[in-house]
């Protein structure tokens, strides 16, 4: 059967008007085009829709399709309503991969406000290492990543920098470099064991690198290594947005010779178009993170 969407809407309108001439008249469309409409429906189905006469009557026939009929237009209805909130990413699902530290300390203030602009997309946050946050975004697990260009070689992967996150040393807050607040040079450091993370590749083009090269102790896991630096063993290097803000024993003073910084921004994949909601996402990543670092430059 090839029943057409208008011949149903004008049945269901004749039935709510009470009648074609009423009914032709909230159409705007002649009261002839209307009945040839509900002819050509009933030629279709096969059976007659409204009892013969003046005054609009339903058949035993019409009685039934009317209901499955309203139900039609009504989910019809609601799959327009959902398809055009989807295009302009108002519902849907986006899935958001980061390190750590990002996934800590900015993407937070970044949800707040996708979510109150947003209310009916569901949001899926993946935290992992750098490379794996890459693995992620290229086997499309993730519709974007956020975390530092550092480890990313993949051609097919495009980045744009968000902020810039500066590196420090960290130590015990009766440690004696927890003096110097205002700053610290590398070879400041090399009088006391240095245990080297995953963030000291940061390091690696400058004399600095030497901290790391020569280091006893070598602790990848973020919680394992604050555990470590709390026992006294040694002291390390790490980014500020890696450093949390709730640890009372540990003090991060920033590295001023050399100054190293890391850029924090959001990746994608060149070759695959993102969702509307994730599109939404990443453009208010754009301005969340980038209006954050314009004010944190202006405190300066």
């Amino acid at each position: 059967m090839d029943i057409k969407l208008q011949q149903l809407k004008y049945f269901v309108l004749v039935v709510d008007e009470g009648g074609f001439r009423a009914a032709s008249s909230k159409a705007n469309r002649s009261q002839a085009a209307l009945s040839t409409a509900v002819k050509e429906l009933e030629k279709i189905l096969g059976q007659t829709l409204f009892e013969a006469g003046h005054k609009v009557k339903l058949t035993p026939f019409g009685e039934i399709c009317l209901p499955k009929i309203r139900q039609f237009l009504n989910h019809y209805q609601s799959l327009t309503c959902d398809l055009s909130a989807a295009a302009v990413g108002q519902l849907g699902q986006v899935r958001i991969g980061s390190v750590p530290s990002v996934a800590a300390k900015l993407i937070p203030k970044v949800l707040a406000a996708f979510t109150a602009c947003h209310p009916q997309v569901e949001v899926s946050l993946i935290d992992d290492n750098a490379a794996g946050v890459e693995l992620r975004l290229l086997a499309g697990e993730v519709d974007l990543a956020l975390g530092n260009c550092l480890h990313i070689n993949d051609s097919r992967i495009d980045f744009t920098p968000l902020i810039s996150d500066p590196l420090g040393v960290v130590c015990l807050s009766d440690h004696p470099l927890a003096a110097f607040k205002n700053g610290l040079a590398w070879q400041q450091l090399e009088a006391y064991p240095f245990i080297k993370n995953g963030t000291c590749t940061l390091l690696a083009p400058t004399p600095a690198r030497v901290l790391a090269e020569s280091a006893l102790y070598s602790v990848e896991n973020i919680t394992s290594l604050f555990s470590v630096l709390e026992l006294g063993i040694g002291i390390t290097t790490l980014p500020k947005l890696a450093f949390p803000t709730d640890v009372k024993t540990l003090v991060w003073i920033p590295l001023i010779d050399p100054v190293v910084e890391r850029e924090i921004g959001i990746f994608r994949l060149l070759d695959r178009h993102i969702s509307p909601q994730a599109h939404a996402f990443f453009t208010l990543c754009q301005q969340e993170l980038m209006c954050q670092q314009e004010l944190k430059s202006e405190g300066k």
